[in-house]
């Protein structure tokens, strides 16, 4: 339980209020020690009644809490629980209904957070086996009690079971703040990218709403702690995104890759020219390719592809490469719903002439599988993230300069997606049309991706100008 004192302020009922002047909330504001706590209401006479029992509180010398920053005679009895458990608790209570990734990712938080919550040093184990136990292990459903435990792991596990302080301890500033310290920082002692603590911290918020679901704390108290996460930057970098030439060059020098390389050029045609994410693309079925009817030359006879024909492909389907251990089949991908849908939605994208060529070329060169799948590796297994991560880095070499090669443009696959999306706003297609197109929401999408193509800013001066020039 949290420690207690007697060194308690209580200020008066402050009003909030909206823009319109209205009251929207009454809050009363107290202080235990060091820390400053404060509650809303909705009403006057819940928050006056509530700052009354604290007074009452304070007048009778009873002692505070110092973690909850209750009065001891209003604190909820409290259930101890060791971390460790907790957070085993958590991982159960959170698989079945989270993807491969999503599953990883919870592990990867509670492994980062476990040194803050050690309860001793004595008889150790190696720090590396510890996360190794944790991660691989104590928070994996499918591999806990079902899979052989190598010696050092059974070891470690057994250790942790007896050494992590209880989740109660949370609610100390110092203990919490060590937490979030530690979500902040890589294990080569860098700064972690503010992407990763945003993830991270998401996951601790929720495993503490959650151990106060358990009533294993009275709330959760990383609302209150006053901590600075580092500014996360969500606009593209300009720097990442091809230009319709460098894209060309970089599907030829695709070609050119080996012998998965011809069969991996409609593949990325896919994310240049569709904006499918490339879990969105690796599932792709041939049911999901809807392509005009071919002509025939009046003249040759021959069956040609139509002048300026449009295609469409339905995305209804996501698989990630999660690996076999955190999938829920136990293989390497997981098929899911689409990103921000329903199981079952689909999304309609148009499929430009030069994705159509692409696609039917591919298609006569490496008929589709039995499944209806597009593309597939080698020897007819899953398309792996390394095979065409491989084939990418490569070609990428192939293509561009020197300079280009040392600079972040075109660094990953998905970044075929980032132009896409911006090819679209930069030809005046309705921000509304495009975010249905690329599976976002508008506000997203002019976040993120409306000023990312290069020359952009350009065209627009000269738009400007155009008008600031007219008589």
């Amino acid at each position: 339980m949290s420690e207690t004192t007697y060194d308690v302020r209580i200020w008066k009922i402050q009003t909030r209020k909206n823009k319109q002047g209205k009251v929207t909330s009454y809050r009363v504001r107290w202080e235990v020690g060091s820390q400053d706590r404060s509650d809303s209401f909705k009403n006057k006479a819940q928050a006056e009644s509530f700052r009354s029992d604290l007074v009452s509180a304070a007048r009778k010398g009873e002692a505070f809490a110092i973690g909850t920053g209750m009065p001891v005679s209003m604190t909820r009895q409290i259930n101890e629980m060791s971390w460790f458990d907790f957070a085993c608790a958590y991982v159960d209570m959170k698989w079945p209904d989270q993807s491969g990734n999503s599953r990883k990712g919870i592990a990867e938080t509670l492994t980062t957070v476990a040194p803050a919550m050690l309860s001793s040093e004595r008889g150790k184990p190696d720090e590396k086996i510890l996360r190794d136990a944790l991660f691989g292990w104590a928070f994996n459903c499918s591999r806990r009690d079902t899979v052989e435990q190598p010696a050092r792991i059974k070891a470690a596990l057994k250790w942790l079971a007896a050494n992590t302080k209880p989740v109660s301890a949370l609610a100390e500033p110092a203990c919490l703040r060590e937490v979030l310290r530690l979500i902040a920082t890589r294990l080569d002692g860098k700064s972690s990218a503010a992407s990763v603590v945003s993830r991270k911290r998401a996951v601790l918020h929720n495993a503490l709403d959650y151990a106060v679901e358990r009533k294993l704390l009275d709330r959760n108290p990383l609302p209150e702690l006053k901590w600075a996460p580092p500014k996360s930057v969500q606009a593209i970098d300009k720097r990442t995104v091809v230009n319709h030439q460098q894209a060309l060059k970089l599907l030829e020098a695709v070609r050119e890759q080996g012998p998965s390389g011809p069969r991996l050029v409609a593949f990325f045609g896919v994310m240049y020219y569709a904006a499918a994410r490339p879990a969105e693309a690796v599932n792709l079925r041939r049911g999901d390719v809807l392509l005009p009817e071919m002509v025939r030359d009046p003249e040759s006879g021959e069956w040609v592809e139509p002048q300026d024909g449009w295609g469409e492909l339905l995305l209804s389907e996501s698989a990630p490469e999660t690996g076999a251990r955190w999938s829920s089949t136990g293989k390497r991908r997981d098929r899911r719903q689409l990103k921000h849908r329903g199981r079952g939605d689909t999304r309609p994208v148009p499929c430009p002439p030069p994705l159509v060529r692409i696609l039917r070329e591919h298609m006569r060169a490496y008929p589709p599988r039995p499944s209806g799948q597009l593309f597939y590796g080698l020897r007819g297994g899953e398309l792996s993230q390394s095979t065409y991560g491989h084939a990418w880095e490569r070609a990428r070499k192939a293509a561009l300069t020197p300079a280009e090669f040392a600079s972040p443009l075109a660094k990953r696959p998905y970044d075929l997606r980032h132009a896409a999306v911006s090819t679209w706003l930069s030809a005046g297609v309705p921000p509304t049309q495009v975010a249905e197109w690329a599976g976002h929401s508008v506000t997203v999408l002019l976040q993120i991706y409306a000023k990312c193509l290069a020359g952009q800013e350009d065209a627009a001066r000269r738009r400007i100008q155009e008008v600031l020039s007219a008589e």
